[in-house]
């Protein structure tokens, strides 16, 4: 044999072998082992032990593990069988593991609280709460625990003494629980104060707010199960923030100023104890007043500022505290473009603008240096990354996490070690301890890519530019065995609303492994951030209001461009699927470009923004009254009769964010139009298909797009 033929014959005989020994993955592991078995290894649980320069972190989640700056191979503190075994308790892992001092932590499951004490090398119970109590808040200086059961607010001690805080009989007035649909960054509905004196909680009165009917068919006969649902144009709820003393036994209350369905958020309490500061958001989210209240009676005091907009304007981070001694705070503020960093004193005046970004803010970590600096998350110039930056009180800004990626940092208690945990679209992971002063850093560990084994194909991330020319950022997943002479069929996965980044500079950039399943079928898998979703600036976020749906396909249809201009790519084989706006943007692409799918799968879709809730639809579209032109053209039932393509629809039977109306109506348009889409319900499952459901779901959708995309 031609020794030239002898080689190429070697080398692809090798490569085969090499292809044949590699594991074929599953679509059932690519759905429920992503973040189990697959996902990289890392410091799970890392905390700084307080005081010291040792620290825990846990193996699997079972076994509590010690190390320190000077000497980082650890040690086994203890195993969950030991703890419970000195607990008398059933933990399933360290849960809510959270260090007190240098020798006592906590743990909770949820509704039993205990601590430890190595120093003496004993644990007890705290506190174990009702059967049916929800949203436990402990305040672990007193050993207090709030909780709800039902609509009311209760306090448990540690002597085991129950005080209820609200006894409303009427079940449509509900406390201590997230209001406003967890808008406005809410996802609390109690707060303790900082020494434990008081409680502040909301309190939402829903009672002219509309019943809305889910069917529970797990009961013979079925039974209807009502949930307050909040619709666009029509009555919302009525909320107010409770402030109850410990010691008098009083709760003060406080009422919106500008409406009494105005909206009263980012609820947060100074460090003296003596206020509360509220933002409060007009119904119409176009104003926002922060307002200061007295904590005793619950008085209005000032508005220390307020802030206007045409479009919207949406708090999401509550007032931070520097200083304990202090009363001054820093907000953040999207006024300028970009959230950005304003520090005020408590008679509102600006003190100074300590951030002019141009890039996103994400949230605030902590205060270090005694108060005069502000550690916060950031994407930096490039709006994929998560990174960590300080700024001291006179503005002066440095990048604390120069490598670029996706980062979670942790502060040792003296602040001179960073514990920084990152990923990228190179690195599954990497934890390094990191000096301060920037004298030193270590490797504690490197996660391992867990798929290299698998026969798994590559994901690119880049950018294409919309016809404003404005950048936008792109994924595509090919196949292992991807060929540039062929053409393959495309499925677009979108999401593509507001809230929402898809693509990220993180492990995987932010894709479902059951891309990758679906590319080693033969497929390119492809997604684009369009203009209105997260991490880009108001900008680029706000062209939507009063129009959903435009300019978003608008960016989706550049994206599709982008994908018929390449030669590997079957322009007649396109696919679609998002889910919950991504089924919106699903039916929309479809409907308004019926010659470019061939087929769709819209999951939760809102098909008609006037069945949506309140608080998100009147942000972006205002009221059907005020916006009918805007409501006509975002409705899936105006482009209805356009549909060519195979299209399914799926739908959790007791959705209670996008209601079953929607797809149920959409469906009864397509029928009168003689359209004949499908329709996947799932019995008993809500906005989202979870569990071992999941699998079965996702089967449900690629072997929808594989058999129909042929």
């Amino acid at each position: 044999m031609n020794k030239v033929y002898y080689l190429l014959f070697l080398l692809v005989f090798t490569s085969a072998e090499l292809t044949a020994q590699k594991k074929t993955l599953t679509l059932s592991d690519a759905v429920m082992q992503q973040y189990r078995a697959f996902a990289p290894e890392k410091l799970s649980g890392f905390s700084w032990i307080p005081n010291t320069t040792e620290y825990t972190f846990f193996e699997k989640y079972t076994t509590l593990k010690k190390a320190s700056v000077i000497n980082s191979t650890p040690e086994v503190l203890m195993s969950i069988e030991e703890l419970n075994k000195i607990l008398n308790a059933k933990l399933s892992w360290f849960s809510g593991f959270k260090w007190k001092d240098q020798n006592v932590f906590l743990v909770n499951d949820g509704s039993s609280y205990y601590s430890y004490d190595f120093s003496k090398k004993e644990g007890r119970k705290i506190l174990t709460s009702p059967e049916k109590a929800e949203n436990h808040t402990y305040y672990e200086k007193s050993e207090l625990l709030a909780y709800t059961i039902e609509n009311n607010l209760f306090i448990a001690a540690s002597d085991g003494k129950q005080t209820p805080v609200t006894n409303q009989t009427n079940k449509e007035i509900v406390s201590g629980q997230t209001y406003a649909r967890s808008e406005f960054g809410i996802n609390n509905g109690i707060f303790w104060s900082p020494n434990g004196n008081f409680l502040a909680f909301a309190q939402k009165d829903e009672t002219s707010v509309h019943n809305y009917p889910l069917l529970n068919i797990n009961e013979v006969p079925g039974k209807l199960e009502n949930t307050k649902y909040p619709i666009t144009g029509q009555k919302s709820e009525k909320p107010r923030i409770g402030i109850y003393n410990l010691k008098t036994k009083y709760t003060a209350f406080i009422q919106p100023i500008s409406a009494p369905d105005s909206y009263l958020t980012n609820v947060v309490w100074t460090p003296d104890e003596k206020f509360i500061l509220i933002a409060e958001v007009n119904r119409a989210q176009n104003q926002m007043w922060l307002n200061l209240y007295n904590a005793e009676s619950g008085n209005f005091v000032r508005t220390l500022f307020e802030e206007k907009n045409d479009k919207w304007v949406e708090p999401e981070h509550a007032a931070f505290f520097p200083s304990d001694a202090s009363n001054n705070f820093v907000w953040i503020s999207e006024r300028d473009g970009f959230n950005n960093l304003y520090y005020y004193d408590l008679n509102g005046k600006l003190i100074k603008k300590l951030t002019s970004n141009t890039f996103v803010i994400k949230d605030i970590l902590k205060s270090i240096n005694k108060g005069n600096e502000i550690v916060f998350s950031a994407t930096g110039q490039n709006p994929t990354n998560t990174l960590y930056y300080s700024v001291d009180l006179k503005g002066k800004q440095k990048c604390l996490t120069p490598n670029e990626g996706s980062h979670h940092i942790v502060f040792s208690d003296d602040e001179k070690w960073i514990m920084d945990e990152y990923s990228s679209h190179d690195i599954p992971s990497k934890s390094v301890l990191v000096e301060t002063n920037g004298k030193s850093s270590k490797v504690l560990m490197e996660g391992i890519n867990k798929l290299l084994d698998y026969q798994i194909g590559s994901a690119e991330v880049f950018t294409i530019k919309n016809e404003e020319g404005t950048n936008l950022y792109a994924r595509l997943i090919k196949p292992s065995n991807f060929d540039p002479n062929k053409k393959y069929p495309v499925l677009i996965y979108v999401y593509g609303g507001p809230h929402a980044q898809m693509i990220t500079n993180s492990w995987m950039d932010g894709a479902s492994l059951w891309m990758y399943w679906l590319a080693e079928q033969g497929y390119l898998v492809f997604t684009v951030d369009n203009r209105g979703s997260a991490e880009r600036g108001f900008e680029f976020e706000s062209g939507i209001h009063r129009r959903l749906g435009t300019l978003e396909v608008q960016d989706q249809m550049t994206g599709v461009k982008y994908l018929q201009s390449l030669p590997y790519v079957d322009g007649s084989r396109i696919a679609v699927h998002g889910w919950s706006f991504g089924g919106f943007m699903t039916c929309s692409m479809l409907l308004k470009n019926p010659s470019v799918f061939k087929v769709g799968v819209a999951g939760g879709a809102v098909t008609d923004w006037k069945f949506y809730e309140v608080m998100y639809g009147e942000r972006y579209m205002d009221t059907p009254e005020e916006n009918p032109e805007g409501y006509k053209e975002s409705s899936l039932f105006t482009h209805a009769s356009q549909l060519q393509s195979k299209l399914l629809m799926i739908h959790g039977t007791v959705d209670d964010v996008v209601v079953m109306q929607h797809a149920y109506s959409l469906i009864k348009k397509f029928i009168e139009l003689g359209k004949h889409p499908d329709f996947f319900p799932y019995p008993m499952h809500k906005h989202n298909v979870s569990g071992k459901d999941r699998v079965h779901l996702m089967e449900t959708v690629l072997n929808y797009v594989i058999e129909n995309n042929k």
